[in-house]
């Protein structure tokens, strides 16, 4: 599982290259994050290149570190074409929800490849429900299904109450993506794993049913 594909690692070293440029230039970043009014002004190239930039090494660090974890299990199921298609629909499906949730907030802006990670998460997820996951202030593992949907669920919490600094909603949209393409990828799911396709689909249906009743 550790043994890194070379997608992989083009990856990682794609978001370190852009994102030491944008520490070095702030001119650069300030031109290819993500921003509501300068996409919506005609730049939309931002709603890819914004998941390339990090705020700092950590932010960096952290979502490198996750997607080194998760990347090898969707590419052992489906190879790396379509790990590669998974990660970028993942980060397009991320910043189009942002731009959907927060078009009548000209100033928000956002970077970094969280929703391309978290949808390679949810789609291994998707793949591999039966995977023990660790988390800290948790002495046991716990099935990774079940913290997909405690993390979306928190993600919609988050988006509620503008929680902290972080792109909540980007996260979520990269979940949609990742959960989305892997049952395109593998429609026989709907039917060997019924219910866990549909426990992973109950936070993105309450975040839609929420933001119907104007809620969210």
């Amino acid at each position: 599982m550790y043994d890194l594909h070379l997608a992989t690692v083009g990856i990682i070293v794609l978001n370190i290259l852009v994102t030491l440029r944008g520490f070095n230039n702030q001119a650069f970043f300030e031109r290819y994050k993500f921003n509501i009014a300068a996409i919506q002004a005609g730049q939309r190239e931002r709603t890819i290149t914004s998941g390339f930039l990090h705020v700092d090494i950590a932010h960096l660090f952290f979502n490198m570190f996750t997607l080194f974890f998760f990347a090898n299990v969707v590419i052992i199921w489906f190879g790396a074409l379509k790990f590669l298609i998974i990660y970028a629909v993942s980060l397009l499906t991320g910043s189009l929800l942002a731009l959907f949730f927060h078009k009548n907030e000209p100033y928000y802006s956002a970077v970094g490849a969280s929703g391309a990670v978290t949808g390679v998460l949810y789609a291994a997820i998707l793949l591999q429900p039966d995977m023990q996951l660790g988390i800290m202030f948790i002495p046991i593992p716990l099935p990774a299904y079940v913290l997909g949907i405690a993390y979306l669920l928190y993600s919609i919490y988050g988006m509620k109450s503008r929680l902290g600094n972080i792109g909540h909603t980007a996260h979520f949209g990269g979940a949609i993506g990742g959960y989305a393409m892997t049952l395109i990828f593998m429609p026989n799911l709907l039917v060997t794993e019924t219910l866990m396709v549909f426990l992973l689909a109950i936070p993105i249906i309450i975040l839609f049913v929420l933001e119907k009743m104007g809620k969210i």
